[in-house]
């Protein structure tokens, strides 16, 4: 077991580690090397293209150069910026290097490492100004980020516990041990007004009131892990990149309800994240900081990993609770509400990774410190998976209040190939899609409900002119269909007959009566299904009826998609006028479907065209368009 005597050495000894690698050393060792550290993204959007391989190519690479003594490599968690994956990153210098390969492992070894001289054709380019490298903090991506949740994650090796511990690691949960009360927890955390990032936006604080009051003397802390969202990483990422602030922040929420144990249930899709958080609990019981009378004192806890199979619909916490439990994954009349009966018919709180990675912050500097950041109801930071149609796709957190357009344009860098901004959807298959009037509104869970949409889990999707509304919201739909339980009547027909709806709009095959079908059928579904999957199911088809009739009503009316994204509402066409008559068009075309002579202009027949595109893509001289 170990005390905060020993938890401070610890501290000491990897923080000088941490120190040195940040800062490096000026001059040059015996060798003629100087002390560099090489950070190399570990999370699953980098792995996916062969970051973990990169890692060894470098470690093989500078022990062949003999300067292992002098180069630290590191293997972190997602830096954020996942388009430009796999990411480098070298300190002292912070010289960020992008979309790396094993081919140039070796080229910045021999010119970075071993002479000093930066490799410029990898560098990101928005981190050179006058010639020079700005600090990340400078960097647009990151000017107006604000980190708590992500704070460690790109800066520490996530398996190792020293390293947290080195951050300021598990000095909450030895306050919280050893200087208050339960009570007193309870109370600082709803003073600080943090609500939980998993959708509702529920005050955690009031939810872990009702679970203390409770007098039962087996109670439960669940991590809700199973992000299921479309498009969503951001819980998935703290794990990968920092689990045991989630780790800390269950056990403080265990001592201030009364639980003693606790489950974190992720979905088996997230190897990673799966790997990491279990070996995580492995270091945490090792160092006395899960098990048994933490620090010395009375509290013991414990926490366990469950895996869910990837039921969107298991975000839901009974749900959750059920699937923990070994039966099938479906949601529960509320109320008893769970901080009541909920886990084995005990209370239990059910918190998700973010919220819970707040915590320990949150007891260390206070929550007024917390209180501050935001707006009057929303209060801190919120993690946003930021992807689509926008430059800078990858993680960001940012505080309450940032408009949508400080977002879009000054951290994601606009809309790529000069297009222009059309919505963004928040809140993923539960939220709504907002439009370029929305952006200058500030983001909160109010606001954005007022709007049509909602906060979500943290999905932000951007679309751009070339996005077809009336497909957006099908695409949802097909997606909530799909993953609806089907215990109740409302949801387990209802997506399926708005389905139906859409796919008729966009066959060309619609009428404005069904117009009116689906606003009538969209608000008894939100209004009659048994949990928030079903009551919100409808939003994205209620948000672009209401900001984008109109292409509603030209796909009805004028059977057109004035994006050019239905296919059966789409006709290609040559305009003989620009043909060459070179005949690539013909060739490409999957379908025979064009016909022509060379040196004269060719024709696609409507008839035989199969719509998929690859005559426009592969003219040379723009001559075939869609209308």
């Amino acid at each position: 077991m170990k005390t905060l005597v020993d938890l401070e050495g610890i501290r000491t000894v990897a923080l000088q580690r941490l120190v040195r690698r940040q800062l490096g050393k000026v001059e040059e060792d015996n060798v003629g090397v100087a002390q560099r550290s090489v950070m190399i993204c570990g999370g699953t959007g980098c792995a996916s293209s062969d970051s973990m391989l990169i890692v060894d190519a470098f470690r093989q690479e500078v022990a062949s150069q003999g300067i292992e003594e002098q180069i630290d490599i590191v293997r972190t968690g997602c830096f954020g910026l996942c388009e430009l994956g796999p990411v480098v990153i070298i300190y002292p210098e912070e010289v960020f290097y992008s979309r790396v390969t094993l081919e140039d492992v070796a080229e910045i070894v021999e010119d970075h490492l071993l002479k000093g001289q930066i490799v410029e054709r990898l560098v990101y380019e928005a981190s050179i100004e006058d010639g020079a490298i700005k600090p990340l903090q400078e960097v647009d991506f990151f000017r107006k980020q604000m980190r708590i949740a992500l704070r460690n994650c790109g800066l520490i090796d996530p398996e190792e516990i020293e390293e947290y511990i080195a951050m300021g690691g598990y000095k909450g949960l030895h306050k919280v041990l050893t200087m208050f009360k339960p009570d007193d927890v309870v109370r600082q955390v709803k003073e600080s007004g943090l609500r939980g990032r998993g959708g509702g936006g529920f005050p955690t604080g009031v939810k872990w009131e009702t679970a203390a009051r409770q007098r039962n003397p087996q109670k439960y802390i669940i991590c809700n892990a199973d992000e299921g969202d479309p498009g969503a990483f951001m819980d998935r990422s703290i794990l990968e990149g920092d689990p045991h602030a989630v780790l800390e922040g269950m056990a403080i929420a265990g001592y201030a309800i009364g639980a003693n144990q606790g489950f974190i249930y992720v979905r088996a899709e997230y190897p990673i994240a799966v790997k990491r958080i279990q070996l995580a609990i492995r270091q945490a019981r090792e160092y006395g900081l899960l098990g048994n009378k933490l620090f010395g004192t009375d509290f013991s806890f414990d926490v366990d990993v469950r895996l869910g199979a990837g039921a969107f619909v298991c975000g839901e916490e009974t749900a959750l609770m059920n699937s923990v439990e070994g039966r099938r994954g479906m949601p529960n009349p509320k109320p008893p509400f769970p901080a009541v009966s909920g886990l084995w018919e005990k209370p239990t709180i059910i918190n998700n990774v973010e919220t819970l990675a707040n915590i320990p912050q949150i007891l260390l500097n206070g929550p007024a410190w917390y209180a501050g950041i935001g707006t009057d109801k929303s209060k801190g930071t919120k993690v946003f998976a930021l992807g689509g149609k926008v430059v800078n796709t990858g993680l960001v957190e940012v505080p309450m209040g940032i408009t949508l357009r400080e977002v879009i344009y000054e951290i994601g860098g606009g809309i790529p190939g000069g297009k222009a901004f059309k919505a963004v959807q928040t809140g993923g298959p539960s939220g709504g899609c907002l439009t370029t009037e929305h952006l200058d509104r500030q983001i909160d869970y109010d606001t954005l409900l007022s709007l049509g949409s909602m906060m979500g889990s943290g999905g932000m999707l951007v679309m751009d002119e070339e996005t077809c509304m009336v497909d957006v919201a099908r695409y949802y739909l097909d997606f909530t269909r799909d993953e609806s339980c089907g215990k109740c009547v409302p949801c387990r027909v209802g997506t399926k007959r708005l389905l139906e709806i859409l796919d008729k709009i966009t066959e060309g095959k619609g009428t404005m009566e069904d117009l009116d079908k689906l606003e009538e059928l969209s608000e008894q579904i939100k209004a009659a299904s048994l949990c928030g999957l079903g009551q919100t199911a409808p939003n994205p088809v209620l948000s672009t009826l209401k900001y984008f009739r109109d292409e509603y009503v030209a796909h009805v009316v004028d059977k057109k998609c004035p994006s050019g994204v239905c296919r059966s509402l789409v006709s290609f066409i040559i305009e003989a006028e620009k043909c060459r008559g070179c005949g690539l068009c013909a060739r490409k075309c999957p379908a025979n479907a064009i016909t022509g002579k060379i040196k004269e202009p060719y024709y696609i027949n409507p008839d035989l065209c199969i719509k998929c595109g690859i005559c426009m893509d592969s003219c040379k001289f723009a001559a075939i368009y869609k209308s």
